[in-house]
């Protein structure tokens, strides 16, 4: 059964929000979204801040292995060079969070080119392997290029509004005035995930978006229907590992002293099971199961503390144990992830009050 009404224009087919019901979640999302900053406290607004990088990141990886079916387990080494880039710009050389933000991604995205050559010869596990090569190849060129520059491979990730001659402190842009840092900070994110959803929405629609999905289902069919697979293919890695340098920045932004701790294998990983969770093809996937794994993570964490684990166990071992084997669970019988509950859902008040 169909889960959206019959069109009969292309005008139709092609608009974002085609009816009044998605004009007013709209609507109810923006206010939502803008009064959260002022009903949250310090925690909740913490919490927000990683679910928004973790969509961010998402939909860059759903972009590559969702939209064009390529495999890659080194997503995490594309947000660390986000990361180091806008702390290195900022913190030694006095450029704007607006500057070094972007050119972030595009250090990233210059990175993922270089990857895209390989995805031409290789697929599935091979083309992981070399993913994953990438990720400690590129741990060990910033911590030691950073040992050698700095003395040390953390950074303190400074926002300054403007270009300054003394780059000095964190900036600006974090000071409290009609707004907090957290609320600043949290309308920034806000933009950004609205505006990268709105890029991969357009872009799953585009003829460039169509020919992703081709390689996907069967490379060599696509070919054969006039698809240039090897510029679809480095198009994918590019506009993903950009949006993972965007996540990247985004995160030195939420942590003024970065390290290379987190950017390892379990964060792309993670970034799988997102896209897993909320249902692999889909921008929609990407959002929600990003917001779900950020959300559910520190739920299972809770939880794990009132369960007899050995005292040997951390708070993180604890949520991992109870939350990758719930999740296998979930896709066993929900192999669409959050997706599929939204599709049965619309199906039920589309063919409400008739049951099929």
């Amino acid at each position: 059964m169909p889960t959206r009404k019959l069109v009969t224009r292309y005008e139709d087919d092609l608009a974002l929000f085609p009816d009044r019901y998605h004009k007013l979640g709209v609507v109810a999302g923006v206010v939502i979204l803008g009064l959260f900053p002022f009903l949250a406290g310090a925690y909740g607004l913490t919490v927000a801040h990683a679910g928004m990088i973790a969509v961010v990141g998402a939909i860059g990886m759903m972009i590559l292995t969702g939209f064009c079916g390529q495999v890659s387990l080194g997503h995490a080494a594309f947000l660390a060079l986000g990361a180091y880039t806008v702390a290195i710009l900022g913190g030694t050389f006095g450029w704007p969070f607006w500057l070094a933000l972007p050119v972030g991604g595009l250090v990233a995205a210059g990175v993922g080119l270089l990857v895209g050559p390989f995805a031409l010869r290789l697929e599935g596990l091979y083309l992981a392997i070399v993913t994953v090569g990438l990720l400690f190849l590129v741990d060990h060129l910033l911590r030691n290029g950073l040992d050698i520059a700095y003395g040390k491979d953390y950074l303190t990730v400074p926002m300054h509004g403007w270009f300054v001659d003394d780059p000095s402190g964190l900036g600006g842009f974090r000071d409290d005035g009609l707004l907090s840092g957290a609320q600043k900070l949290y309308f920034l994110f806000l933009a950004l995930v609205l505006g990268t959803a709105y890029v991969s929405k357009n872009v799953q629609r585009s003829r460039t978006g169509r020919a992703m999905m081709a390689v996907r289902d069967r490379d060599l069919a696509a070919e054969v229907l006039g698809v240039d697979a090897a510029r679809t293919k480095f198009v994918a890695f590019g506009l993903s590992s950009f949006f993972a340098g965007i996540a990247g920045g985004m995160y030195a932004f939420a942590h003024p002293i970065v390290t290379l701790e987190p950017f390892g294998l379990t964060m792309s990983v993670g970034y799988i099971a997102m896209v897993v969770l909320g249902g692999a093809g889909t921008t929609f996937g990407a959002v929600w199961g990003a917001l779900a794994f950020t959300l559910l993570l520190p739920l299972c964490e809770v939880a794990g503390e009132h369960l007899p684990f050995p005292d040997a166990f951390s708070s993180e071992n604890r949520a991992v144990i109870l939350f990758y084997p719930a999740l296998c669970l979930f896709l066993v019988f929900e192999p669409l992830g959050i997706l599929g509950i939204w599709l049965r859902i619309k199906r039920y008040f589309m063919a409400w009050p008739f049951r099929y």
